[in-house]
């Protein structure tokens, strides 16, 4: 997505935990990026941060709150507090955080999007992932919230809901199983999200406020997985016939 955004043209902070992918990820990209490292569950890490931003970069015009823990899976009956303080901190608690930094800047301007990064763990449940569900279920409902918050400051708020997404560290056999459950028939890409989150940014997306964008290959829209599927893809007309 930062890539993304500066091939569009925009200057862009990239945020990361370890300094030294921000600084990564900025460098790769090049003049236009600048690492912007901070743990967003901290307060104080997010003002540090939105404070060198915008003395770096004098003003805000989007905001993608994409910092998150994937892999903090773990059977309800043997949670506890610090993990779900830990799952819930990173992903709703800091999303709120860089929200509200940000949309006080942008209500003085008038302007300015914010876009959130949800799941279908929102809608749906993951086995073993209470603490990430309820986090995914409260950034959709912050997302309509502060939607209507918003709107009057001319700040536009949406979600976007990736699906399975193939990340660094699934290889390609692991791919493939996964993406058996996929109607499209494959894991989404890093670039299959990117897209879709430009898109809300720009002002082909200037009445869309609220909303939450599915992009998931069609997941969440089937009933059975294609394993215990009653009519499967096998027995699909062939086209060349």
């Amino acid at each position: 997505m930062a890539e993304r955004f500066a091939a569009e043209g925009a200057r862009v902070a990239v945020n990361d935990l370890h300094t030294e992918r921000a600084e990564e990820v900025a460098a790769a990209i090049g003049e236009c990026a600048i690492a912007a490292p901070a743990d967003v569950s901290s307060k104080a890490a997010v003002e540090a941060m939105f404070d060198d931003v915008l003395a770096r970069f004098g003003h805000l015009d989007v905001l993608v709150n994409n910092a998150g823990d994937i892999h903090a899976a773990r059977h309800f009956l043997e949670s506890d507090e610090a993990w779900w303080d830990h799952v819930v901190g990173v992903n709703l608690k800091g999303s709120f955080l860089c929200a509200h930094r940000a949309a006080r800047h942008m209500a003085a301007r008038r302007a300015g999007v914010i876009i959130n990064m949800s799941s279908g763990g929102a809608m749906r449940a993951h086995r073993g992932n209470v603490a990430y569900d309820a986090s995914k279920g409260g950034v959709e409902a912050m997302t309509r919230a502060l939607a209507l918050d918003l709107a009057p400051y001319g700040i536009r708020v949406n979600a976007v809901v990736p699906g399975l997404i193939r990340t660094y560290d699934i290889d390609d056999a692991a791919a493939a199983e996964r993406g058996m459950v996929v109607p499209m028939a494959r894991l989404g890409d890093p670039e299959d999200i990117a897209g879709p989150t430009v898109f809300l940014a720009t002002d082909d997306a200037r009445y869309m406020t609220g909303a939450c964008l599915t992009v998931d290959g069609g997941v969440l829209v089937q009933q059975r997985s294609p394993q215990v599927e009653t009519f499967p893809v096998g027995r699909f007309p062939d086209p060349r016939r």
